[in-house]
C-alpha cells in the first residue's frame, strides 16, 4: 500500500469516491445517449420477445419437428402494445436507455468500484478479488440472457394472450411492457449468483457441501417455489426456470466442496 494511500484523510476517500462517481456517470451517461441516438435498432431488440417468431420459438419448432413432429408449429398470435400518456413514449425511451445504459456500463462499473477498493487489500486477497468478480459479472449475463431469450418471451406469450373469454382482447402497455422485462432480468440476474452466495457462506463456514446435498430434496422444493413465483402460472416456464435453477444449486454443491477441501489443505 503506498504511503499516499496510508496519509489519506476521510475527506480524501470521499473526493476520490466523488471522482469515480462522475467518471461512472459519465460512461454511463455517454452509452445511454448512444442507445437514445440508436432507436430504431434498440427497440427491434427490446421488442423481438413480444413477436410470435422471436428466436426462442423458432428453436422449440426445429427441435420438435426433428424429434417428434415434422410438420410441428406454433400457432401465430399478435398482441398490441399501446402508450395511454402523451409522453409515456418518450419517457419509457429515456428510461430504457439509462438502463441500457447502466447494463453497457456495467463492467468498468466493476472496474472503477474494486480500483476504489483494491488499496486496501492485500495482493492475494486483490487476485481473489478479481476472479470473484468476473464470475459475478459472467453469472450475471447469463441470468439476462436467460431471461431475454427463455423466461420473459414465454412469460410474455402466456400472459399477453391469455383471455377469460372470447370477446376481451389484451393491450399491454409499453410501459408495463418494459417494466416486466427489466424486474425479470434483474431477478434472473440475481437469482444466477447462487453459486457465489453458496461459496462466500462456505468461506465463513456457515455452510458445508454435506449440507447441501443431504437438503436436495428441500432444495428442490423451494426452487420449485420461487421458480412459480417469479414466472406465470405455466407449467412449461415453471419448469424451464426450475432446472437451470436447481443446475445452479448442483453447481454449488461442488463450489462449497471446492471450498473445504481448500479450507482443509490450508496448514
Amino acid at each position: 500500500m503506498a504511503a499516499d494511500q496510508e496519509l489519506m484523510t476521510f475527506g480524501g476517500h470521499l473526493e476520490v469516491f466523488r471522482q469515480m462517481l462522475f467518471r461512472i456517470l459519465g460512461v454511463a451517461g455517454v452509452l445511454a445517449a448512444v442507445v437514445f441516438c440508436f432507436k430504431d435498432a434498440t427497440w427491434q431488440l427490446l421488442l423481438a420477445p413480444s413477436e410470435w417468431d422471436f428466436v426462442t420459438y423458432r428453436g422449440i419448432e426445429q427441435l420438435i419437428q426433428r424429434t417428434w413432429d415434422a410438420g410441428f408449429r406454433f400457432e401465430e398470435w399478435h398482441v398490441e402494445l399501446i402508450a395511454t400518456d402523451l409522453s409515456s413514449q418518450f419517457m419509457t425511451h429515456i428510461s430504457t436507455a439509462v438502463y441500457l445504459g447502466l447494463l453497457g456500463a456495467s463492467p468498468y462499473i466493476l472496474y472503477e468500484l474494486f480500483r476504489f477498493v483494491s488499496p486496501a487489500l492485500y495482493d492475494d486477497e486483490r487476485r481473489y478479488s478479481v476472479r470473484v468478480l468476473i464470475v459475478v459479472y459472467l453469472l450475471f449475463i447469463v441470468g439476462v440472457l436467460m431471461s431475454y431469450f427463455v423466461l420473459f418471451p414465454i412469460s410474455f406469450r402466456f400472459l399477453g394472450t391469455y383471455s377469460v373469454a372470447a370477446r376481451v382482447h389484451s393491450t399491454i402497455t409499453l410501459d408495463s411492457y418494459v417494466t416486466t422485462f427489466v424486474s425479470l432480468t434483474l431477478v434472473m440476474g440475481l437469482v444466477f449468483q447462487l453459486p457465489v452466495i453458496a461459496f462466500a457462506l462456505a468461506k465463513l463456514g456457515f455452510i458445508t457441501s454435506a449440507m447441501l446435498a443431504e437438503y436436495r430434496r428441500h432444495a428442490a422444493l423451494v426452487i420449485m417455489t420461487v421458480a412459480a413465483v417469479i414466472t406465470p402460472p405455466d407449467i412449461m416456464t415453471l419448469v424451464l426456470v426450475a432446472i437451470p435453477l436447481y443446475m445452479l444449486y448442483e453447481v454449488s454443491i461442488r463450489v462449497v466442496a471446492w471450498v473445504g477441501d481448500g479450507r482443509q489443505g490450508t496448514p
